[in-house]
């Protein structure tokens, strides 16, 4: 059902064929939530050092814009480093904290421009970010509307590279959308205070088809189909209203393709906007009625699902 919001080593293979994926790539290790102060020391000390080629580069253009660099073609980068050239006056990032950011990549052997994503709404999934990881090397603790300049060197797919990478925000954690009036006869959600749901079936039959209403409308991007999506969701069987899977009892919000869900999760997820909770009820023949065998094979399910991020997957 889902796939763990990770972070590896996916930036440093940055193309322009591969910046349109940069985001999901992006989303493949992980980093749990924990807020501790020791933690987030951990996460500001994990930062890469600035050294000679990030001090080099020279930046036109305002924090929030795709920017242009200036260096000289054949930057040598032997290692990675890390120049905050802006710092924001926004809140510190904290470990586990999910980071909205955008970047500028460049060729370090040419100094010509490779591309940029995330500037665009849509482009780019909110990252986890935590010192085991490299994302966490590149913003370490950096604050919300800072701009720094990261030199990385060449790897066995791609030459070393520039990126101008901007921290524009942390996402939310759960749906922040309007409040939208409840459905009669449906599923009744009852909300924790850091927004995890508790789902109360009615005494009444299972529905036969697909019944989807929004508890909230929120004011992001609309998901697309094929997109790539970032959510918290809970569901529950409505035989015994038993929880079976929850992003929210792991620790950590779940990313992968609204393709690769079951029918009735699908419906959840595309045509509604980043910001909204759905509450979807799904017959078996919406999801795993055909897969046979499954322990939920004959189930009718309930899900409430938080759309925190959207990337629209390119047509090209």
């Amino acid at each position: 059902m889902r796939t763990r919001p990770l972070i590896a080593r996916p930036l440093i293979a940055l193309s322009a064929l591969t910046l349109s994926a940069l985001a999901l790539a992006g989303c493949t290790g992980s980093g749990e939530p924990d807020g501790s102060a020791a933690t987030d020391e951990g996460l500001c000390a994990a930062a890469a050092p600035s050294g000679a080629a990030s001090e080099a580069v020279t930046v036109d253009g305002e924090v929030g814009e795709a920017s242009t660099a200036s260096f000289d073609a054949g930057l040598e980068v032997e290692e990675l480093q890390r120049t905050v050239i802006t710092e924001g006056d926004g809140e510190a990032l904290a470990e586990g904290d999910y980071v909205e950011y955008a970047l500028t990549a460049f060729s370090a052997d040419s100094a010509e421009k490779v591309g940029d994503i995330g500037y665009v709404e849509g482009e780019v999934l909110p990252a986890a970010v935590s010192a085991e990881t490299s994302l966490g090397q590149i913003m370490g603790c950096a604050s919300v509307g800072s701009r720094m300049v990261v030199t990385f060197p060449a790897s066995e797919s791609a030459g070393a590279e520039v990126y101008i990478v901007d921290v524009l925000d942390v996402a939310p954690t759960q749906a922040w959308g309007e409040d939208q009036p409840p459905v009669e006869g449906m599923p009744t959600v009852e909300l924790a205070e850091d927004g995890s749901p508790t789902i109360t079936i009615p005494d009444a039959e299972a529905p036969d088809e697909v019944q989807v209403a929004e508890l909230k409308v929120g004011d992001g991007a609309e998901v697309e189909p094929g997109d790539n999506v970032l959510v918290q969701y809970t569901g529950v069987t409505w035989s015994d209203g038993e929880v079976f899977d929850s992003s929210w009892e792991s620790g950590a919000a779940a990313a992968f393709a609204t393709t690769g869900v079951v029918d009735g999760f699908r419906q959840a997820l595309e045509g509604h906007t980043v910001g909204s909770q759905v509450l979807v009820v799904v017959p078996p023949e919406f999801g795993y009625g055909d897969v046979e065998d499954h322990e939920l094979q004959d189930e009718t399910l309930v899900f409430v699902v938080d759309i925190l991020g959207t990337q629209h997957v390119p047509t090209e």
